[in-house]
């Protein structure tokens, strides 16, 4: 049975725009995101500015209210105006609505598949935040690391990458290659990359700490998983920070993997 217009069109914007989210917007890069999300912190910091309690109340915040009627307990959001976050970043969240209606009830308890746009707002916010807190003390780590997810590979050529200490490792074989660029500009940072594919973070952070006692690890990853990701750094003691995707194109969200980009210059800016 052959697909109608409407849904190859679907299938086509999502490919072009992400499954739920699209740094870009309306623009050639996604530099304005981050002039905007800088500036959205600085705004929420004039009324909290204390900037770790700022973090606190933005995770209290993305909890989904279903889980805290399980609780019975009520989130603490009217610090977070849902207009002022919603007047700023809704741009950037355009499929969101509609990947949740097509969603079956189990997927939507899925913390990743299942994030909404309010949680959208408050983990653009806390990814932020995050890097402002940690950037220093990433920075002055022993042992730092970078995981890069696999769809930022060119998917028009092989990848060459090899098995290295943690994970594979990119052997630079393709000059237009997203993981090929990022590392170059980790590496003149002293920052190892890895190309992250079935490694149990978990694991590999406790073994890391063992072995080097003072590490720091830098995310690329979607929205939803890169919180998700520096919320298990900080468990773990360790300074996290991250560059969000552009897009979400993964297999995760799309059933097959389409490559993906992620800002350079924000990435150089942050380890620099």
């Amino acid at each position: 049975m052959t697909k109608s217009l409407t849904e190859i069109n679907e299938v086509e914007i999502e490919m072009l725009t992400g499954k739920t989210y699209s740094l870009y917007a309306d623009a050639n890069t996604s530099n304005e995101y981050y002039e905007t999300i800088r500036k959205l912190v600085d705004k929420f910091l004039e009324n909290c500015q204390d900037e770790k309690d700022l973090l606190s109340q933005i995770r209290k915040a993305s909890i989904k209210s279903s889980l805290h009627k399980v609780f019975r307990k009520k989130p603490n959001t009217n610090f977070f105006k849902n207009d002022i976050l919603k007047s700023a970043l809704s741009k950037y969240t355009t499929n969101v609505t509609r990947h949740l209606k097509k969603l079956s009830l189990i997927k939507r308890f899925d913390s990743i598949i299942g994030t909404t746009e309010q949680q959208y707002f408050l983990y653009m916010l806390e990814i932020e935040l995050v890097n402002r807190i940690y950037k220093n003390e990433f920075k002055q780590a022993h042992y730092k690391i970078a995981l890069l997810p696999h769809c930022l590979r060119d998917y028009h050529e092989k990848c060459l990458s090899e098995p290295g200490e943690i994970e594979q490792v990119c052997k630079g074989c393709n000059k237009n290659c997203s993981i090929n660029q990022g590392s170059k500009i980790l590496k003149k940072y002293q920052i190892e990359p890895y190309i992250s594919v079935t490694i149990d973070q978990a694991k590999m952070f406790k073994r890391l700490l063992r072995k080097h006692h003072s590490i720091g690890v830098l995310g690329i990853a979607c929205i939803p998983e890169l919180a998700r990701g520096m919320r298990m750094c900080l468990d773990f003691g360790i300074p996290a920070i991250g560059i969000a995707l552009d897009v979400n194109r993964c297999a995760r969200w799309m059933g097959k993997t389409y490559e993906t980009s992620f800002n350079m210059e924000a990435l150089e800016n942050l380890v620099k």
